[in-house]
């Protein structure tokens, strides 16, 4: 003879078996998200020529946050604390936001904290005698969003073109008092060149 069941005891029945299988599913382990791609760490080292000047004479000259503005022919303003103090906000271009995040006598560093790429620089005025030194930057950033080797050989060599050229200028500031010529753009018989940290920062 079958086993009758009441309504009542049914439903009863129906709703523990479907809070029986809830908590099993809930018990499953989550799938497994999406690994996130490493970073892909990439620096720059550019060293000038030695300067017959002392160091801290060249850091006179180029060492305040937003003396880039000349150097860099980019226009610079401090947007936020004090030039030349840790957490000074320079903005470059109208739109490339840097923030000093250490300090020595003679050097700084700074990173850009809207960035998503860990954009980190340096500037350092560096003694090799009581009378000469040699100007030393140092660029550091992830690479691993750039979609191959192609892309990102292609950035490190524009920044070390571009870092290249702001040392030499510094280089030739310190040395004559004045910046070099600005290159023609491409294309042009003359004029001055777009600003060296459109895009890329200081």
């Amino acid at each position: 003879m079958g086993i009758r069941i009441g309504k009542t005891a049914a439903v009863s029945f129906a709703l523990a078996v479907s809070a029986t299988v809830g908590t099993a599913q809930a018990q499953q382990p989550a799938a497994p998200a999406a690994a996130a791609k490493p970073p892909e760490y990439m620096v720059i080292n550019i060293e000038s020529a030695t300067i017959n000047k002392p160091a801290a004479e060249v850091w006179a000259k180029v060492g305040k946050f937003c003396d880039l503005g000349e150097w860099m022919r980019a226009p610079c303003v401090i947007t936020s604390g004090k030039d030349g103090e840790v957490g000074a906000v320079r903005t470059i271009a109208g739109r490339i936001v840097e923030v000093m995040v250490s300090k020595t006598p003679l050097s700084y560093t700074y990173a850009q904290p809207l960035a998503a790429d860990s954009y980190h620089g340096s500037l350092e005025i560096r003694a090799v005698t009581p009378t000469t030194s040699k100007i030393v930057y140092n660029i550091f950033r992830d690479q691993s969003a750039l979609a191959d080797k192609a892309a990102k050989d292609r950035d490190k060599a524009q920044r070390t073109t571009q870092f290249t050229t702001a040392v030499n200028n510094m280089k030739t500031l310190v040395e004559t008092g004045a910046m070099p010529a600005a290159p023609a753009p491409a294309g042009r018989g003359g004029g001055g060149a777009p600003p060296a940290g459109a895009g890329r920062g200081g």
